[in-house]
């Protein structure tokens, strides 16, 4: 069967690009929106209270499938996932992005100046249409200002290690990617798109999709960067033997030993199951 977090497919709706591959009463194409909230909670079911699958951050894009009572059916462009947001932190006009927010957060102003309010959190990676320059700010084609050392037209930044560094103390949050709350994938997939590496969400895919595997008994030969999978559960070498990752046990991100990491983890029956290295 088809991974329905990356396709889009349920007995009485289809994506017509997969007409023939799947059973569906009805096949629709998708029609291109835009975030234009801060950050998205994307959702397992069209209900608040259902399960946070990831997020979907302001600027990018997705294919809308359905929309009906104030929720709508969608595909991130980003990374493929499925799931369901609210209606309202999407929009029908698209702004082309020529920067993206290189810090852990920021905030968009009403004016170019940092005493003015509202003043609007959005999160790393977040994309942002700047129409020009007013000072030290950048005028969003969206409305508002954001500090323009905050933000950079391109992946300037090549230490993922260091930008998953800061998020240190940041609460766990199934599903989340930012400052506000992540989990293990989502910090893995945060740091390596802020340095331009492609990284698809869940743990499981990563590890099937990223880096060269090493050899999983050789503990001693990693090096930073590393990432050390478990089965629902990822981190990155901070050092040879220091691991950074988010996790359920101290509830928010920390930089610990892999071994000691690695024995706890164990206790619960789930070895490491492979080491990569990118």
């Amino acid at each position: 069967m088809m991974d329905k977090r990356l396709h889009v497919y349920r007995p009485d709706l289809a994506d017509a690009r997969l007409e023939g591959q799947v059973e569906a009463r009805r096949f629709v194409s998708g029609t291109a929106m835009q975030f234009v909230a801060p950050c998205t909670p994307v959702h397992r079911a069209p209900q608040t209270d259902a399960m946070q699958l990831t997020q979907a951050l302001m600027g990018e894009t997705a294919l809308v499938f359905e929309d009906t009572n104030g929720w709508a059916w969608v595909q991130l462009d980003h990374d493929q996932y499925v799931g369901y947001v609210r209606s309202e932190s999407l929009s029908t006009t698209i702004h082309p992005t020529t920067h993206r927010v290189n810090v852990a957060s920021t905030l968009i102003y009403p004016k170019p100046d940092l005493k003015t309010q509202p003043a609007i959190f959005i999160p790393m990676n977040a994309k942002l249409a700047v129409i020009g320059e007013q000072g030290h700010y950048s005028e969003l084609a969206t409305g508002g200002f954001v500090f323009t050392k905050h933000m950079s037209a391109d992946f300037a930044q090549s230490d993922y290690v260091a930008i998953a560094e800061k998020f240190l103390n940041v609460t766990y949050l199934w599903g989340g990617k930012t400052q506000s709350g992540l989990d293990c994938s989502g910090l893995v997939q945060t740091a390596l798109h802020a340095c331009g590496i492609s990284c698809p969400r869940d743990a499981d895919m990563q590890e099937k999709e990223l880096g060269t595997a090493l050899q999983i008994n050789d503990l001693d030969g990693l090096k930073r960067g590393d990432l050390v999978f478990w089965e629902g559960h990822v981190g990155i070498m901070y050092d040879e033997s220091n691991l950074i990752h988010s996790n359920g046990f101290h509830m928010q991100t920390v930089i610990e030993p892999l071994k000691l990491a690695a024995t706890r983890i164990a206790d619960s029956d789930k070895p490491i199951t492979s080491l990569k290295r990118l």
